[in-house]
Formats: C-alpha cells, sequence, structure tokens
C-alpha cells in the first residue's frame, strides 16, 4: 500500500494535463515515500482520455478511472476515494490553481497528528471580482447556516487520513458536498493557508450553474434552518393577514371606500411566499428521491494502472 494517494478529477483538461502530472510528479518523488496518482476522468469530451492512457503507461505511479458519463466533480472526487490505497489522501484538482508544492508541509501536519489538513485561501488570483464577491457572500451565509461548521474560504483541496477517507466513504448521499462531508465527521482538522494562483491554462469548468447547485447542495445537505425559515415566514404573512383583514374592517364599518389594487398585490406577494415555500420542501424532497433511488454515484467504464498496482 502506497503512503500517499493523489485523486486528480480530470473534465477537458487536455490543455494542463501533461504540465500537472509533471509537476506533481516532482512534488511526490521529492518527499521520498511511495505515492499514487489518481487521475479520474470525469466524462471529458476533449483528448483528456488519450493523454491519461499515455501518462499510465509511462509512469508506474499512475492510475486513472474513466467515467462512462460526466457525473460532475463531487462524484469524480467521491471515485477516487473508493480506489484511493493511500495511508493518506489528497484531494487536488488538475487546473494547477492549488499549488502541489505545499502538499509536503501538509503531509509534514499529518504525520504530528493531524487527521484533516484543509487547504485555506489566502488570495484567490486570476477570478473576477465577482466571483470573489458572490464567493464571499456564500461562505458567510453557509457558516450561519450551518454554526460554523464549515470553513470559510475552502474548497477541495486538502490531505485526510486513511480513517476520515473511510468515513466519507461510507456516506452514500448523491447531493455530495466534501468540504461539508469532512468538516462533519469530525477528527482533528487544521487550516493550512496558501495563496491560490490562477488557472494555468484552459477555462473554468465550474460556470455559474454549476456553482449555483453545488452552492444549493452546501446548504440543503448541511442545514434544515431555510424549511425553519419558511415557516417563521409563513406566520408572518398570516400575522400580517390578520392585521389587513381588521384595518379592512375598521374601514368598512366607518363607511370608508377601499381600493382593491393593493389588496391584489398583496396576494400575489402571499402566492410567491407560498411558492417560494413548496420550493424550498421541494429541494429538500428532491435530495430524498434521489437517495431513495438508490442508484450507483457515478458509471466506471474501465480503469488504467490498478492492476499493475496489484
Amino acid at each position: 500500500m502506497p503512503t500517499y494517494s493523489v485523486i486528480i478529477p480530470c473534465y477537458n483538461e487536455e490543455e494542463v494535463l501533461r504540465e500537472t502530472h509533471k509537476r506533481m510528479t516532482r512534488v511526490m518523488q521529492g518527499m521520498g515515500e511511495s505515492y499514487e496518482l489518481i487521475y479520474v476522468n470525469d466524462g471529458s469530451r476533449d483528448d483528456t482520455a488519450k493523454i491519461l492512457e499515455d501518462i499510465c503507461k509511462q509512469d508506474a505511479n499512475a492510475r486513472a478511472i474513466m467515467f462512462a458519463r460526466n457525473a460532475g466533480h463531487q462524484m469524480a472526487v467521491s471515485a477516487g476515494l473508493d480506489y484511493a490505497d493511500g495511508d493518506a489522501v489528497i484531494i487536488i484538482d488538475a487546473d494547477l490553481q492549488d499549488p502541489p508544492e505545499v502538499i509536503p508541509e501538509m503531509a509534514k501536519r499529518w504525520k504530528d497528528g493531524v487527521q484533516v489538513v484543509y487547504g485555506q485561501r489566502k488570495k484567490r488570483d486570476g477570478e473576477t471580482f465577482f466571483k470573489k464577491f458572490t464567493a464571499s457572500v456564500y461562505y458567510k451565509s453557509l457558516s450561519k447556516l450551518t454554526n460554523g461548521m464549515v470553513p470559510r474560504d475552502t474548497g477541495d483541496f486538502r490531505l485526510v487520513d486513511r480513517q476520515v477517507a473511510d468515513v466519507i466513504r461510507s456516506m452514500p448521499e448523491h447531493a455530495r458536498f466534501l468540504r461539508g462531508m469532512f468538516a462533519w465527521a469530525g477528527f482533528k482538522q487544521e487550516a493550512y493557508l496558501y495563496d491560490r494562483d490562477k488557472r494555468f491554462a484552459g477555462e473554468t469548468h465550474y460556470p455559474l450553474k454549476k456553482m449555483l447547485k453545488l452552492a444549493a447542495d452546501g446548504v440543503f445537505s448541511f442545514s434544515v434552518k431555510p424549511l425553519k425559515a419558511a415557516w417563521m415566514c409563513g406566520l408572518c404573512w398570516i400575522g400580517l393577514g390578520c392585521l389587513i383583514g381588521f384595518v379592512l374592517l375598521i374601514c368598512l364599518l366607518f363607511g370608508a371606500s377601499s381600493s382593491a389594487w393593493w389588496l391584489a398585490a398583496l396576494m400575489m406577494v402571499l402566492a410567491g411566499n407560498v411558492l417560494v415555500c413548496v420550493g424550498i420542501a421541494g429541494e429538500y424532497m428532491g435530495r430524498i428521491y434521489d437517495d431513495v433511488r438508490a442508484r450507483p454515484l457515478y458509471i466506471v467504464a474501465r480503469t488504467l494502472g490498478f492492476d499493475r498496482a496489484e
């Protein structure tokens, strides 16, 4: 069994993949301990699969998991966790925004007894103001909704002990928000502060739509406060409706005329509130539905390099 398993999810990374392997190999060889590099091809449509085939042929430490279809970043990391054999597992994206060169420092903290060393960003180079601002607002909101369970300014870049990785592997939910799952698992955890680089090449594979889905998974998978907020909002509207009804009654008793346009507007707002509450409940029920169906998290078409490791 290797000392370190490095999980590297890949989706259309042909422009950066060879450089990623070069830098990862240099870092891991410099640590002087056994390791494996597990690349997870998440249904890429470019030449990522072919490049991974070449890498696995040339490097005995390289492995590859080829998905039959695109399943998403969180599923790709989950597959890597299922296949990893190392005493410590490192999760890092292929785009080199998280620098592999900080892994030895994270490994030192693991050897000192820290079971989860998660990367916490000091700077986010190469990202737009909009993304930085929305990320800041989201993490502050998520922290409040989860009572501070999920650390701010963290991604999936981390080093975790085998014991922690096994706990995550035992969690079967489909709406996966791994940084929250690692935080929920407990154990001794510590932040490693680092500067995040801009993407080495290519374009981001996390557009706004995917970011919103991941954000929703983080909220609805680790907090029931939205449901409580909907309930409280409903009570407020009931109270307001009773107050308005009382005012209308007074107006009728004194013979005052009352226009109906503002009442119509109020009904629209009330209807919107009901739909929002139903939508929040639907988000939770949709996640329950996904878990009840119990379909596999991902489908593997083939693997490379694992038989050689055995």
